[in-house]
């Protein structure tokens, strides 16, 4: 399980976090929501440790992610996997030595055998054929990186998966793939996923359970049925502007 309770971050004159509480139950994908520069993805990074909070706790199966020190910490990331808004992938590697680097055992990751099998299996799970290892990032479109960086996050069999606007500059089409490879991957790993996302559409597909971050703090945390049920005006304009045109319960 992960939490946040009363989590407040700022950046100077800037407040991102303003006591945020925000919960993610065993084996759930929840999508966060929000405007651009709402803090979603400083969120995210507070849950690996990436970012530490002015105040409040982070916990994280149960350890609080600010004060377990930096060998438990390294341990825990083991088990999260992160996928970085623009993949992340280094240019100068190839495909496969992209994967392997989310291979957090020092043992496996020397192995050659298993590196490649892994490699092969990754890939396979992201919709990607096995050639696609020989390629370099620049081969690849843009659909195809953010699903190499997505293999690379679950190379190590985690049991958290962290998105970072993973359909962000994509198509319609290409989000529709990723998005459905979220669940995909949810439903076949059996993993615990945050999701953040400006595309409540694709949200709606993908998470159980939704999260609206509105000026730095949580404005709603729920079903998709409390989300359309909702009267709450940060809520109401966020799905409206979302969806134009489409229905939204009054």
């Amino acid at each position: 399980m992960i939490e946040l309770i009363g989590v407040h971050k700022r950046f100077g004159e800037q407040v991102v976090l303003d006591g945020v509480d925000f919960d993610v139950r065993e084996g759930e994908t929840v999508a966060l929501l929000g405007a651009s520069g709402s803090g979603k993805s400083v969120l995210l990074k507070h849950i690996n440790g990436l970012i530490h909070p002015d105040a409040g706790q982070v916990i994280v199966d149960g350890q609080n992610v600010v004060t377990i020190g930096r060998k438990n910490l390294a341990r825990l990331r083991t088990q999260i996997g992160y996928v970085f808004q623009n993949g992340a992938l280094f240019d100068s590697m190839d495909v496969f030595e992209n994967i392997r680097l989310g291979l957090s055992d020092e043992t496996q990751y020397t192995d050659a055998e298993f590196s490649q099998d892994r490699v092969t299996e990754c890939l396979r799970l992201v919709n990607l054929p096995p050639e696609t290892a020989k390629k370099f990032p620049a081969e690849l479109s843009g659909g195809m990186r953010k699903r190499v960086g997505i293999a690379r996050a679950i190379a190590g069999r985690p049991k958290y998966l962290l998105y970072d606007e993973p359909t962000s500059g994509l198509d319609p089409v290409n989000a529709d793939i990723i998005d459905q490879l979220v669940k995909q991957l949810d439903n076949e790993l059996g993993v615990t996923s945050v999701m953040v996302t400006h595309d409540v559409r694709g949200a709606f597909r993908v998470a159980d359970r939704l999260a609206l971050l509105s000026e730095g703090t949580m404005a709603l945390q729920g079903t998709q049925e409390e989300f359309l049920q909702s009267d709450n005006p940060r809520v109401r304009e966020f799905l409206e502007r979302d969806f134009h045109t489409a229905p939204v319960a009054a």
